[in-house]
């Protein structure tokens, strides 16, 4: 019996939380079949979840999921495995204060101020999250007015799309274009409405590798104060811009006007090598915080007190390792884009961050969803297809974004080397078997659910491979 995933339903069109926040990252199953009515909407793995299944099920090279292959640096594994056994060293294995830890929250004030001249209160104007992610949803469940417009970059990281449509409101994106991928201003801009109650932005930009200019920030910031809308600005890669970025990092908070509107997220898994740690914070004006805070303390509370405390270390003192870090990321994207680049893939710059983009236009008229699929099943390599970050119940098939796949560098150069191998030696054979399938209307509408008794959900077009495949 064949099955395939409806089109992605629109959040705001749904009355559950639940399915409302799924549809918005485009983890909402809805299944039909040539011989049985729709099936119960489901709820899936994340994209990057069910990539990293997918490599596992048919033995593939994992170039999809952004976590290193190797582990943070020794000194600070040892600074957080030590306040957890030695009491009289670290904090203690109890609650964290609510804000985080006041060592941490003083790191990160210092180390603002130092890299980015930002003069910041630990007390009041920093607080600490269980990973950025948890910042990022705080931020916008504060802000993000039910009923509301959210405007965002596309592609974006998917806990956007997910927390606005739990929050009631619906995110408008305004693409990102190959190869450069500079942000259009001027249509961002004309996206504005009297809706719109909140823009979120994330420099250096995931997964294209952009680092937004001073420039592009300021115009950004004097929208805002303009309408009166909040920005949130997801600044998780601020320590992985690589040496050949015609731009440095800007922080948000460096821009004139920005306190009145504007908050940052920072992450220390992605500095650090240590995705697992969960340590993450929220910075800007001691009232925006406060506000944020306001939701914040009922999802985690706190978390981590031992990783809490290394990472304070850490970034008083990094002892070499961002730079570090950041030189062996540049090698790997320069193996990786070589490596795309001859197999026809015309990858972009990617000038910080995790990943490379490649297009699959230039080499086959499949989808970059049908694509991975290909890629994971036959050639054993796993990848993200780009459309599964975007907004997919309002997407073209004809759009650039359906045609791009996401490929991480973040791992050791073995891992690259015997990805890209898979790929010259059995990418053209597999792709000569699968001629294009042609693609569903951009607005087919998903069919209503049956009763929970219907059959389970299996796996969608957009996964990153197949089978029964995850990211």
């Amino acid at each position: 019996m064949s099955s395939h995933r409806s089109p992605s339903p629109d959040p705001l069109a749904l009355d559950q939380p639940w399915a409302r926040t799924a549809a918005g990252a485009n983890t909402l199953g809805f299944e039909t079949s040539s011989s049985t009515p729709p099936s119960t909407p489901a709820v899936m793995p994340t994209i990057y979840e069910r990539t990293t299944a997918a490599a596992i099920a048919h033995d593939a090279v994992n170039l999809g999921q952004g976590f290193p292959d190797t582990e943070g640096p020794d000194w600070l594994l040892q600074l957080a495995a030590r306040a957890i056994t030695e009491p009289e060293t670290g904090p203690r294995n109890q609650y964290a204060p609510g804000m985080g830890l006041p060592t941490l929250r003083e790191a990160i004030s210092d180390a603002q101020a130092r890299r980015q001249g930002v003069q910041l209160d630990p007390a009041t104007q920093v607080m600490v999250t269980t990973g950025a992610t948890e910042g990022i949803s705080a931020t916008i469940l504060a802000f993000a007015r039910p009923g509301s417009e959210v405007l965002t970059f596309e592609p974006h990281y998917d806990s956007y799309g997910a927390c606005a449509a739990l929050a009631g409101a619906r995110l408008v994106g305004v693409a990102l274009r190959g190869p450069e991928f500079r942000p259009d201003l001027d249509a961002f801009e004309a996206a504005i409405t009297e809706r719109t109650s909140m823009i979120l932005l994330n420099t250096p930009h995931n997964p294209t590798g952009t680092v937004f200019s001073t420039e592009e920030l300021t115009r950004i910031v004097a929208l805002a104060v303009k309408h009166d809308l909040r920005i949130m600005c997801d600044e998780v890669y601020e320590h992985l811009v690589l040496s050949d970025a015609r731009l440095p990092h800007r922080s948000i908070l460096t821009i004139p006007g920005a306190e009145e509107v504007a908050v940052a997220v920072g992450s220390a898994g992605k500095s650090f090598s240590v995705t697992g740690w969960k340590v993450g914070w929220v910075t800007g004006s001691a009232e925006l915080v406060s506000q944020v805070r306001g939701v914040k303390q009922f999802l985690s509370f706190s978390s981590g007190p031992a990783f809490q405390w290394a990472v304070g270390h850490g970034l008083q003192d990094d002892q070499g390792f961002f730079a570090q870090n950041t030189a062996e990321l540049e090698a790997g994207r320069d193996l990786l884009r070589a490596g795309l680049e001859e197999l026809g893939l015309a990858p972009n710059r990617a000038e910080a961050g995790y990943f490379v983009l490649g297009n699959v236009s230039g080499i086959t008229s499949l989808s970059a969803a049908q694509f991975c699929r290909v890629l994971a099943e036959e050639v054993g390599v796993a990848a993200i297809p780009v459309s599964a970050l975007t907004i997919q119940h309002r997407a073209s098939p004809s759009d650039e974004l359906e045609h791009l796949v996401r490929f991480a560098f973040c791992k050791d150069h073995a891992t690259i080397e015997e990805g890209l191998r898979r790929m010259r030696e059995h990418l053209p054979a597999a792709l000569a078997g699968h001629p294009p399938v042609d693609a569903r209307p951009a607005n087919a509408r998903p069919a209503t659910a049956r009763p929970a008794s219907a059959a389970p959900v299996t796996a969608p077009e957009t996964l990153a491979a197949a089978g029964t495949g995850t990211p």
